[in-house]
């Protein structure tokens, strides 16, 4: 079991930055491959960055790609995801997520989930 919590959403202005947190327990949580996903109302969960245990394997969605940057720790078992020049249309809750194996943009192939955050880009 890995357990997961997010954290630094918030509101920003278009063009500024935030910093999204998630912290991992559990059992060899370390060694998942980590993602982001965001989500809004009425709409599917959608890809947003992923990065396997050894941070040599990285992949973006080609809406945040030169924006977004993902990145891990493992000794303190969390993993990073810096947004800058956001944009309205990067409202969303953030999830964090968590899988063994390789890099996925498949939301139901992800085992663990934490709860969400919040981020509201205003114009």
């Amino acid at each position: 079991q890995v357990q997961l919590v997010e954290s630094g959403g918030g509101l920003v202005q278009a063009g500024g930055s935030l910093r999204l947190s998630c912290a991992a327990a559990g059992r060899a949580a370390e060694s998942h491959t980590m993602a982001w996903f965001r989500q809004n109302p009425g709409k599917e969960r959608e890809f947003v960055a992923a990065i396997v245990w050894s941070s040599l394997s990285i992949e973006y969605d080609d809406t945040v790609k030169g924006r977004f940057t993902i990145s891990r720790d493992n000794p303190k078992k969390m993993a990073y995801l810096q947004m800058n020049s956001l944009k309205p249309e990067d409202t969303a809750v953030y999830y964090c997520a968590a899988k063994l194996g390789g890099i996925t943009t498949v939301a139901k192939v992800y085992d663990y989930w934490g709860q969400g955050t919040q981020v509201t880009v205003s114009s």
